[in-house]
C-alpha cells in the first residue's frame, strides 16, 4: 500500500513538473534576415574600427538587424553603447555615424534598425510603437550583455531625434543602462498628441485627429493595405513659405547628404495610422526616477529644443546634464552639419566617465 501511494505521488510530481515545463515560454530565436553585406552607409567607413552585421531578438519575438563597430585590436571586456534614430531613419544614416565614431573612441557599439523598419523584421512594415520601440533598446542591452568582449555592467544607450525620447523612456525602465544620451531629441508622444509647440493640445483638436485616423483604419482594412503618409518634401517641392525646419529635413533625407532607400523618411513615410498608439501612451512619465547618468544634447537653434528643455527639467540628481550646441539646428546633430557640430569627444568623455 505504501509503495502504491508513493508511486502515485511520484507520478503526480512528474506530471506537475512536466506541465510547468510546458507552460514556460521559450526565448524566441532570431529569424534569418536578408542583410546587405556591402558598405551602403551615407558616411565613409573608418579604418580604425572593425564592422560586421549582427542580429538579435526582442521580447516580442521580432528580430532586429544591427551594425556592430569594434575598435581595432581591442582586447578585454569593453564598455558598450547601443544607438538608434532618428525617428524613421535607418542604421545606415545618423545612428551608424554616431556608433562608428564612438567605436573610434574605444567603445563597442551597435546601431540598430527599430522593429518594423530597415533591415529588421516585424509586420506590418513601416509602423512604430511606443512600447515595442522602447523594448528594442532593452533588447539591444540583452544582446550586448552576453557578448564575450562586453562588460555587462558598462552598457549605455544613445537615441537621436525621436529615439532620444525613446532612450529616456528605456532608461527609466531598464536599470542595466548606466548612461544615456538623448541627442536633438523629440518626444514623439507629445508632438503627435499636441502638435508642434503644443498648439493643438486641446480635446477638440485631438478628437478631430483621432476621428481622421480611425476613419483611415476602416479604409485600410477595407482595401487590404495601409496607406502611407508620405516622406519628406523633395528639394523641388520647397517654396519660400516652407518652414526652415522642414527645409532642413529635406536637405538631409532627400539629398546625397543623407538619402537612403530603406529610410521611411526618405521614401513614402510611415503608415498613416502609425501615430495612433502614441496619443494615449506618453513617454517619460518616470524619467525623474532615473538614477543613472543622462546627457541631453540639443542645438541652440533647433525647432525641437523645447523637447530637450522639458525632458531635462524632469530629470533629477547630480549626474544629469544639458549640453547646448551654439548655432546648431535640429538636423545639424544628425551628421554634424556644415560645421561639425557634434562634439564626439565630449560624448566619449561622458560615456568614459559613467561606464567605468
Amino acid at each position: 500500500m505504501k509503495k502504491t501511494v508513493l508511486s502515485i505521488l511520484l507520478i503526480g510530481m512528474t506530471m506537475m513538473a512536466s506541465a510547468q515545463n510546458k507552460m514556460q515560454a521559450a526565448m524566441p530565436r532570431p529569424a534569418k534576415l536578408q542583410l546587405t553585406e556591402q558598405w551602403d552607409k551615407v558616411f565613409p567607413q573608418s579604418d580604425k574600427v572593425d564592422h560586421r552585421k549582427v542580429t538579435f531578438v526582442n521580447r516580442y519575438g521580432i528580430t532586429l538587424a544591427a551594425d556592430m563597430y569594434t575598435p581595432k585590436n581591442a582586447t578585454g571586456k569593453l564598455a558598450a553603447i547601443a544607438v538608434s534614430g532618428p525617428f524613421g531613419a535607418v542604421k545606415e544614416q545618423s545612428s551608424g555615424l554616431y556608433a562608428q565614431t564612438l567605436a573610434e573612441h574605444g567603445f563597442l557599439t551597435i546601431a540598430f534598425d527599430p522593429s518594423f523598419t530597415g533591415e529588421s523584421a516585424g509586420e506590418p512594415r513601416n509602423v512604430a510603437s511606443p512600447d515595442i520601440n522602447t523594448e528594442d533598446f532593452s533588447a539591444a542591452v540583452d544582446f550586448l550583455s552576453v557578448q564575450d568582449n562586453v562588460d555587462a555592467d558598462r552598457i549605455g544607450i544613445l537615441g537621436i531625434c525621436g529615439w532620444g525620447g525613446i532612450a529616456l523612456n528605456a532608461a527609466a525602465m531598464d536599470t542595466r543602462i548606466k548612461a544615456t544620451v538623448a541627442s536633438t531629441m523629440y518626444d514623439m508622444t507629445r508632438v503627435i498628441a499636441n502638435g508642434y509647440n503644443d498648439v493643438d493640445d486641446n480635446p477638440i483638436a485631438r478628437h478631430k485627429m483621432l476621428e481622421n485616423l480611425n476613419l483611415q483604419r476602416t479604409k485600410d482594412y477595407k482595401q487590404g493595405f495601409y496607406d502611407r503618409a508620405g516622406g519628406c518634401l523633395k528639394p523641388g517641392e520647397l517654396t519660400d513659405e516652407t518652414p526652415q525646419f522642414v527645409r532642413d529635413y529635406t536637405m538631409y533625407y532627400e539629398t546625397k547628404r543623407g538619402f537612403h532607400p530603406r529610410s521611411v523618411n526618405s521614401t513614402e513615410g510611415w503608415n498613416k495610422t502609425s501615430a495612433l498608439s502614441f496619443v494615449n501612451l506618453p513617454f517619460m512619465q518616470r524619467i525623474g526616477e532615473i538614477q543613472s547618468a543622462v546627457l541631453v544634447m540639443h542645438g541652440e537653434k533647433a525647432h525641437s529644443f523645447y523637447f530637450g528643455k522639458t525632458a531635462y527639467s524632469k530629470l533629477t540628481g547630480n549626474n544629469k546634464e544639458l549640453l547646448i550646441i551654439p548655432g546648431a539646428t535640429h538636423t545639424d546633430l544628425y551628421d554634424g552639419g556644415a560645421r561639425d557640430f557634434i562634439p564626439f569627444d565630449r560624448l566619449a568623455k561622458f560615456y568614459h566617465d559613467n561606464l567605468k
